[in-house]
């Protein structure tokens, strides 16, 4: 008897279970689309977030440029007022690098 009726409740109850399944399964299959269309335009787009950091190191690697050329100005004029002519050129290539890259950092780092 306990057989029988093991197998009635599960001939009862699986219906039940399963409209849960498939309900569950037709609304992922629902939604599949969207979910994977807003994953490829977040893996296709750049966040603010991202493109402020990659803006941010942009201009830290122009800053480390600039005080190089600063350094190196400094260095190559100091040889030049002591007389070596190539000094001054080197100089004279570092300050139009400068002037270059200045308009691109910003006032405060300079």
């Amino acid at each position: 008897m306990n057989i029988r009726f093991g197998l009635l409740l599960m001939a009862v109850g699986a219906p039940m279970l399963l409209s849960g399944c498939i309900a569950k399964t037709a609304v992922g299959v629902a939604t599949a689309p969207v979910r994977i269309a807003g994953k490829g335009v977040d893996a296709m787009t750049t966040s603010q977030t991202e493109a402020d950091e990659k803006r941010g190191r942009e201009i830290r690697k122009r800053e480390e440029r600039l005080g190089k050329l600063q350094r190196d100005y400094a260095r190559h004029a100091r040889q030049c007022r002591d007389g070596n002519r190539s000094a001054c050129d080197r100089a004279d290539a570092d300050y139009a690098e400068m002037r270059e890259l200045m308009p691109s950092v910003p006032y405060e780092s300079r």
